[in-house]
């Protein structure tokens, strides 16, 4: 096998056999959903309801006018009890949230609207028809009114990605199906389980931008997930299709997935520095994203769930879930098990171990409390029980980190600039390139926080413009 891959890059252990090959799971709804008001890249919502409030399952509770942007929608049926500032697991300080208390346990469903009077129809079969009836604009109008953002963990709002300027001409989508990040299976296995959804969606976003060429990009370590992709879409091995989509396995390595190096191990196109895959002529997308798209344009479902694993070496029964937005973290990890003997089990957690990560264990984000929600972008809920402190010594100039940096970066120069305050230097060195995989904190021999310190000096730039 032909296996693709770009220059530098790392191999941490995968540590993926804590859900490898787990069916997903629909967890219980929930008695209570706190849904921030921000969960995207853009301007963040406005809230349509106010406490006191009786809202539906898909019902629209959040919206902007700002194009970059995308609604949201209440996950249960229930009660608006409150709106107020509330714990985020990805933005640094408390932000205002939507909380909705389930209807009454004896009602239906727990609360929740029977199939038959949701305003989407579940499972209504492929596109094709629906392909010939909506236009481009159409489609993309569904795909923002369903609230579809990037699941792969940016959540930039997929109606805007696939809004690339007039100028731009677009000649190849990407579905990226890597999911490079240790312990994460929910792409693995929705690729397992919902391959024909996946492919349709792909189609979808293949008519809004008017092109019929596609790759799909997995990597060697999911083998099963790339031959369950090529019979679906070729059923007869014939290898020829009316839509040019191809299979594109791709070395197992980490950060294959993150879109540049996608685009330049598939594609050689090199995205230049400070640009977007649009200035090359791709658009990459997520597999989970296409589902989500499929969901939204078949059949008119909002996003108000997605797959999620819950892993690690600290949870009692690590699962692939299907889970409701705004699910408190907490009651994941009830549903689970809860955590192993000895872990902490406390909302509040500071200076303990284990560590509860939102996301993987290298772009991840490290949680100080329970009572954070499911939002858009989590795709896993990651406990590790074995964190040991490390202490930080001296550079040592091995040259590890310039080596493996897959944007040809120099971790060691710009942290050392961050740590005095040097910002402009940063940026002289290209600190706005670097996407903070942590292959360089990894591979540091002196275990320097060089993705801690990278932010630090973005953050003081972004600061310093805005001023």
């Amino acid at each position: 096998m032909n296996l693709k891959t770009f220059p530098g890059g790392i191999h941490p252990p995968e540590s993926k056999h804590f859900t490898e090959r787990k069916p997903i799971e629909d967890m219980p709804v929930p008695s209570l959903v706190v849904i921030p008001l921000q969960q995207h890249t853009g301007a963040p919502c406005e809230p349509l309801v106010k406490p006191g409030d009786e809202v539906k399952e898909g019902q629209k509770i959040g919206d902007s006018k700002s194009f970059v942007s995308a609604p949201l929608h209440s996950s249960i049926s229930g009660k608006v009890s409150a709106i107020e500032p509330r714990p985020h697991p990805v933005i640094p300080k408390d932000v205002l949230s939507i909380v909705i208390e389930a209807n009454s346990p004896q009602s239906t469903d727990h609360g929740q609207e029977t199939t038959a009077s949701k305003p989407w129809t579940v499972d209504r079969g492929p596109s094709t028809e629906l392909l010939t009836q909506l236009t481009p604009q159409q489609i993309k109008e569904k795909i923002r009114e369903a609230g579809v953002v990037g699941l792969g963990g940016a959540a930039f709002p997929t109606h805007v990605k696939l809004s690339p300027p007039p100028e731009k001409k677009i000649d190849t989508v990407i579905l990226n199906g890597c999911e490079c990040e240790p312990y994460l299976t929910n792409d693995h296995q929705l690729m397992l389980e919902k391959p024909a959804e996946i492919l349709e969606g792909l189609k979808i976003i293949l008519k809004v931008l008017g092109i019929n060429r596609a790759f799909i990009a997995i990597e060697s370590n999911k083998l099963d997930a790339i031959e369950k992709l090529r019979t679906t879409h070729d059923p007869q091995g014939r290898r020829t299709t009316n839509n040019d989509i191809h299979l594109a396995p791709v070395k197992t390595k980490y950060p294959q997935g993150a879109e540049k190096q996608l685009i330049k191990a598939i594609l050689n196109r090199e995205v230049p520095g400070g640009g977007l895959p649009f200035d090359v002529g791709v658009i990459v997308q997520n597999v989970g994203t296409a589902f989500a798209i499929y969901e939204a344009v078949t059949s008119g479902k909002p996003l108000i769930e997605r797959v999620v694993t819950v892993t690690g070496p600290g949870i009692k029964e690590p699962r692939n879930l299907r889970v409701r937005i705004g699910t408190p973290v907490s009651r994941v990890i009830e549903y689970c098990g809860g955590l192993i003997a000895g872990a902490s089990s406390g909302p509040d957690f500071v200076g303990t171990f284990p560590k509860i990560i939102m996301g993987g264990p290298m772009m991840g984000i490290a949680q100080y409390t329970l009572d954070v929600p499911v939002i858009k972008g989590t795709s896993g809920i990651l406990v590790l029980n074995d964190v040991k402190e490390e202490k930080e010594g001296p550079c040592i100039k091995c040259g590890r980190c310039v080596d493996i940096c897959p944007m040809y970066l120099m971790p060691n120069r710009i942290g050392d600039y961050a740590g005095i305050d040097i910002f402009e230097r940063c940026k002289e060195l290209g600190i706005m390139d670097c996407m903070e995989c942590g292959a360089c904190a990894f591979v540091c021999a002196s275990r320097r926080p060089l993705v801690h310190l990278i932010k630090y000096a973005k953050s003081r730039l972004a600061a310093a413009k805005k001023s």
